[in-house]
Protein backbone atom coordinates (compact mmCIF):
# COMPACT_ATOMS: atom_id res chain seq x y z
CA UNK A 1 0.00 0.00 0.00
CA UNK A 2 1.51 3.29 -1.48
CA UNK A 3 1.26 6.48 0.80
CA UNK A 4 -0.30 9.19 -2.09
CA UNK A 5 -2.25 12.37 -2.70
CA UNK A 6 -5.09 12.36 -5.41
CA UNK A 7 -5.91 15.80 -7.69
CA UNK A 8 -9.35 15.15 -8.53
CA UNK A 9 -12.56 16.96 -9.13
CA UNK A 10 -15.07 15.71 -11.69
CA UNK A 11 -17.24 12.63 -11.19
CA UNK A 12 -14.56 10.33 -13.29
CA UNK A 13 -11.89 11.76 -10.72
CA UNK A 14 -14.26 11.10 -7.39
CA UNK A 15 -15.27 7.52 -8.90
CA UNK A 16 -11.78 6.59 -9.22
CA UNK A 17 -10.84 7.83 -5.81
CA UNK A 18 -13.50 5.91 -4.38
CA UNK A 19 -11.86 2.95 -5.92
CA UNK A 20 -8.49 3.45 -4.55
CA UNK A 21 -8.71 4.81 -1.83
CA UNK A 22 -8.69 0.96 0.15
CA UNK A 23 -5.97 0.03 -2.26
CA UNK A 24 -3.26 2.85 -0.96
CA UNK A 25 -3.22 5.25 1.72
CA UNK A 26 -4.98 8.56 0.70
CA UNK A 27 -2.98 11.46 2.11
CA UNK A 28 -5.21 14.48 1.32
CA UNK A 29 -7.39 15.00 -1.84
CA UNK A 30 -6.57 18.47 -4.23
CA UNK A 31 -9.57 19.49 -5.60
CA UNK A 32 -10.94 22.78 -6.84
CA UNK A 33 -12.69 25.50 -4.80
CA UNK A 34 -16.21 24.82 -5.00
CA UNK A 35 -18.42 26.43 -7.44
CA UNK A 36 -21.31 27.78 -8.94
CA UNK A 37 -23.27 24.61 -10.59
CA UNK A 38 -26.34 23.94 -12.28
CA UNK A 39 -29.15 26.09 -13.27
CA UNK A 40 -30.00 27.70 -9.99
CA UNK A 41 -26.08 28.56 -9.81
CA UNK A 42 -25.94 27.25 -5.96
CA UNK A 43 -22.41 27.05 -4.88
CA UNK A 44 -21.49 23.74 -4.21
CA UNK A 45 -18.61 20.87 -3.79
CA UNK A 46 -16.81 19.44 -6.46
CA UNK A 47 -17.74 15.49 -6.99
CA UNK A 48 -14.12 14.34 -5.52
CA UNK A 49 -14.79 16.36 -2.00
CA UNK A 50 -18.13 14.98 -1.31
CA UNK A 51 -16.30 11.71 -1.59
CA UNK A 52 -13.50 12.49 0.15
CA UNK A 53 -15.24 13.80 2.99
CA UNK A 54 -17.51 10.43 3.45
CA UNK A 55 -13.91 8.76 3.01
CA UNK A 56 -12.86 10.91 5.93
CA UNK A 57 -9.81 12.15 3.64
CA UNK A 58 -8.13 15.71 4.11
CA UNK A 59 -9.20 18.23 1.37
CA UNK A 60 -7.27 20.63 -0.20
CA UNK A 61 -9.05 23.59 -2.41
CA UNK A 62 -6.51 26.46 -3.03
CA UNK A 63 -7.33 29.19 -5.14
CA UNK A 64 -4.41 29.14 -7.04
CA UNK A 65 -2.29 26.26 -7.80
CA UNK A 66 1.21 26.96 -7.84
CA UNK A 67 4.73 27.11 -6.39
CA UNK A 68 3.37 27.93 -2.92
CA UNK A 69 0.82 25.31 -2.71
CA UNK A 70 2.68 22.63 -0.18
CA UNK A 71 1.38 18.93 -1.28
CA UNK A 72 2.39 16.69 1.39
CA UNK A 73 2.78 13.48 -0.55
CA UNK A 74 5.74 12.37 -3.25
CA UNK A 75 3.74 10.83 -5.69
CA UNK A 76 0.35 12.40 -6.84
CA UNK A 77 -2.66 10.92 -8.73
CA UNK A 78 -4.00 13.37 -10.79
CA UNK A 79 -7.70 12.02 -12.45
CA UNK A 80 -10.08 14.50 -14.53
CA UNK A 81 -8.76 17.73 -11.57
CA UNK A 82 -8.99 20.50 -14.41
CA UNK A 83 -6.30 22.82 -13.96
CA UNK A 84 -2.48 22.25 -15.41
CA UNK A 85 -0.18 21.26 -12.83
CA UNK A 86 2.95 23.99 -13.09
CA UNK A 87 6.22 23.06 -13.21
CA UNK A 88 7.84 23.94 -10.03
CA UNK A 89 5.29 21.39 -8.54
CA UNK A 90 5.86 18.74 -11.49
CA UNK A 91 9.42 18.97 -10.34
CA UNK A 92 8.46 19.22 -6.48
CA UNK A 93 6.11 15.38 -6.97
CA UNK A 94 5.89 12.41 -9.39
CA UNK A 95 2.43 12.89 -10.84
CA UNK A 96 0.97 9.96 -12.29
CA UNK A 97 -2.21 10.94 -14.44
CA UNK A 98 -5.00 8.86 -15.43
CA UNK A 99 -6.54 9.00 -18.86
CA UNK A 100 -9.71 7.12 -20.33
CA UNK A 101 -8.06 6.47 -23.59
CA UNK A 102 -5.52 4.77 -25.37
CA UNK A 103 -2.78 7.27 -25.82
CA UNK A 104 -1.93 8.68 -27.90
CA UNK A 105 -5.48 8.68 -29.51
CA UNK A 106 -7.61 11.14 -27.77
CA UNK A 107 -5.15 13.49 -26.04
CA UNK A 108 -7.61 16.14 -24.25
CA UNK A 109 -10.21 17.09 -22.40
CA UNK A 110 -13.07 14.47 -23.94
CA UNK A 111 -11.78 11.41 -24.78
CA UNK A 112 -14.67 9.33 -23.62
CA UNK A 113 -17.02 11.71 -25.77
CA UNK A 114 -14.97 12.14 -28.88
CA UNK A 115 -14.01 8.02 -29.23
CA UNK A 116 -18.11 7.34 -28.51
CA UNK A 117 -18.76 9.78 -31.61
CA UNK A 118 -16.25 8.45 -33.90
CA UNK A 119 -17.78 5.17 -33.83
CA UNK A 120 -14.24 3.62 -32.42
CA UNK A 121 -14.95 0.31 -31.68
CA UNK A 122 -12.37 0.29 -28.74
CA UNK A 123 -11.32 2.85 -26.19
CA UNK A 124 -9.27 2.04 -21.94
CA UNK A 125 -7.27 4.07 -19.59
CA UNK A 126 -3.92 4.69 -19.59
CA UNK A 127 -1.26 6.12 -16.69
CA UNK A 128 1.01 8.52 -17.73
CA UNK A 129 3.21 10.11 -16.24
CA UNK A 130 2.36 13.98 -16.11
CA UNK A 131 4.40 16.54 -18.21
CA UNK A 132 3.64 19.95 -19.26
CA UNK A 133 2.87 19.21 -22.65
CA UNK A 134 -0.95 18.13 -23.07
CA UNK A 135 -1.33 14.10 -22.46
CA UNK A 136 1.89 13.55 -23.81
CA UNK A 137 4.30 11.78 -20.82
CA UNK A 138 5.30 8.53 -20.70
CA UNK A 139 2.89 5.37 -20.38
CA UNK A 140 3.26 3.60 -17.00
CA UNK A 141 0.70 0.90 -17.58
CA UNK A 142 -2.61 0.78 -20.06
CA UNK A 143 -5.86 -1.48 -20.46
CA UNK A 144 -8.04 -1.62 -23.29
CA UNK A 145 -11.80 -2.50 -23.56
CA UNK A 146 -14.19 -2.46 -25.89
CA UNK A 147 -17.27 0.08 -26.81
CA UNK A 148 -20.46 -1.61 -26.44
CA UNK A 149 -23.11 -1.12 -29.26
CA UNK A 150 -25.24 0.37 -26.45
CA UNK A 151 -22.89 2.11 -24.28
CA UNK A 152 -22.79 5.68 -23.26
CA UNK A 153 -20.58 8.01 -21.95
CA UNK A 154 -21.55 6.93 -17.87
CA UNK A 155 -20.78 3.11 -19.27
CA UNK A 156 -17.59 4.18 -20.64
CA UNK A 157 -16.36 6.02 -17.87
CA UNK A 158 -17.46 3.68 -15.08
CA UNK A 159 -15.62 0.85 -16.86
CA UNK A 160 -11.95 3.26 -17.65
CA UNK A 161 -12.50 4.30 -13.65
CA UNK A 162 -12.61 -0.07 -13.24
CA UNK A 163 -9.28 -0.36 -15.15
CA UNK A 164 -7.25 2.43 -13.52
CA UNK A 165 -7.99 1.16 -9.83
CA UNK A 166 -6.19 -2.23 -11.50
CA UNK A 167 -3.51 -0.22 -13.17
CA UNK A 168 -2.83 1.85 -9.82
CA UNK A 169 -2.24 -1.29 -7.30
CA UNK A 170 0.25 -1.22 -7.49
CA UNK A 171 1.54 2.02 -8.63
CA UNK A 172 3.40 1.87 -11.99
CA UNK A 173 7.17 1.92 -11.37
CA UNK A 174 8.40 1.67 -15.49
CA UNK A 175 7.68 4.00 -18.02
CA UNK A 176 7.97 4.15 -22.12
CA UNK A 177 7.43 7.04 -24.30
CA UNK A 178 4.23 7.09 -26.40
CA UNK A 179 4.23 6.10 -30.07
CA UNK A 180 4.88 8.61 -32.70
CA UNK A 181 1.80 7.14 -34.95
CA UNK A 182 -1.82 7.49 -34.25
CA UNK A 183 -2.41 10.78 -32.65
CA UNK A 184 -5.51 12.57 -32.32
CA UNK A 185 -7.14 15.07 -30.22
CA UNK A 186 -9.88 15.09 -27.79
CA UNK A 187 -12.09 18.83 -28.51
CA UNK A 188 -13.64 19.94 -25.52
CA UNK A 189 -17.45 19.65 -26.11
CA UNK A 190 -18.90 22.97 -27.20
CA UNK A 191 -22.50 24.36 -27.99
CA UNK A 192 -22.32 22.61 -31.52
CA UNK A 193 -21.73 19.65 -30.34
CA UNK A 194 -24.45 18.92 -28.37
CA UNK A 195 -26.62 19.98 -31.54
CA UNK A 196 -28.67 16.94 -33.35
CA UNK A 197 -28.86 17.89 -37.27
CA UNK A 198 -31.36 15.09 -37.83
CA UNK A 199 -30.66 15.43 -41.67
CA UNK A 200 -27.35 13.77 -40.77
CA UNK A 201 -27.53 9.68 -40.87
CA UNK A 202 -29.20 7.82 -37.75
CA UNK A 203 -26.14 6.07 -36.86
CA UNK A 204 -24.58 9.43 -36.21
CA UNK A 205 -26.85 10.85 -34.11
CA UNK A 206 -27.69 8.02 -31.93
CA UNK A 207 -23.46 7.93 -31.25
CA UNK A 208 -23.90 11.31 -31.00
CA UNK A 209 -26.32 10.93 -27.68
CA UNK A 210 -24.48 7.99 -26.58
CA UNK A 211 -21.51 10.29 -26.43
CA UNK A 212 -23.39 12.80 -24.42
CA UNK A 213 -25.55 10.96 -22.33
CA UNK A 214 -26.03 10.77 -19.43
CA UNK A 215 -23.92 14.02 -18.24
CA UNK A 216 -24.26 16.70 -20.79
CA UNK A 217 -27.52 15.80 -22.83
CA UNK A 218 -27.45 16.25 -27.00
CA UNK A 219 -30.22 18.82 -27.96
CA UNK A 220 -32.43 19.10 -31.27
CA UNK A 221 -36.04 19.66 -32.78
CA UNK A 222 -38.42 16.91 -32.49
CA UNK A 223 -42.16 17.95 -33.66
CA UNK A 224 -41.44 21.16 -33.52
CA UNK A 225 -39.99 21.48 -30.06
CA UNK A 226 -36.71 21.74 -28.65
CA UNK A 227 -35.72 18.44 -26.43
CA UNK A 228 -32.98 16.83 -24.92
CA UNK A 229 -32.16 13.48 -26.16
CA UNK A 230 -30.69 11.15 -23.82
CA UNK A 231 -31.54 7.62 -25.42
CA UNK A 232 -31.75 7.06 -29.12
CA UNK A 233 -31.44 4.24 -31.26
CA UNK A 234 -31.33 3.18 -34.72
CA UNK A 235 -35.05 2.26 -36.08
CA UNK A 236 -35.79 -1.12 -38.08
CA UNK A 237 -36.17 0.99 -41.08
CA UNK A 238 -32.82 2.82 -40.29
CA UNK A 239 -34.37 5.75 -39.00
CA UNK A 240 -33.55 7.94 -35.65
CA UNK A 241 -35.23 6.81 -33.12
CA UNK A 242 -35.56 8.86 -29.97
CA UNK A 243 -36.32 6.56 -26.71
CA UNK A 244 -35.88 9.18 -24.01
CA UNK A 245 -36.22 13.08 -24.06
CA UNK A 246 -36.43 16.13 -21.96
CA UNK A 247 -38.27 18.91 -22.63
CA UNK A 248 -36.99 22.34 -21.96
CA UNK A 249 -37.92 23.28 -18.44
CA UNK A 250 -38.98 19.49 -17.56
CA UNK A 251 -37.70 15.92 -16.65
CA UNK A 252 -36.67 13.24 -18.57
CA UNK A 253 -39.26 10.91 -19.62
CA UNK A 254 -40.42 8.08 -22.23
CA UNK A 255 -40.43 9.37 -25.72
CA UNK A 256 -43.54 7.95 -26.21
CA UNK A 257 -45.12 9.12 -23.19
CA UNK A 258 -43.83 12.95 -24.17
CA UNK A 259 -45.65 11.88 -27.89
CA UNK A 260 -48.73 11.36 -25.94
CA UNK A 261 -48.28 14.52 -23.87
CA UNK A 262 -48.56 16.84 -27.24
CA UNK A 263 -51.61 15.33 -28.23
Amino acid sequence: MASIGVAATAPFGADVLERIAHRHEILFVLTRPDSAQGRGRKVAPPAAKLVAERLGLPVLQPERLDGSVELPAETIVAVAYGLLVPSGLLDRHLWLNVHPSLLPRWRGAAPVERAIMAGDAETGVSIIRLVEALDTGPIGAQERFAIGPEDDAGAVYERAAEGAARLLDPLPEAFEPQPDEGTTYAEKIAPDDRRLDLSRPADELVRRVRALSPHIGARGELEGRPVTVWRARVAGDGSFEPLEVQPEGGRRMEYAAWLRGLR
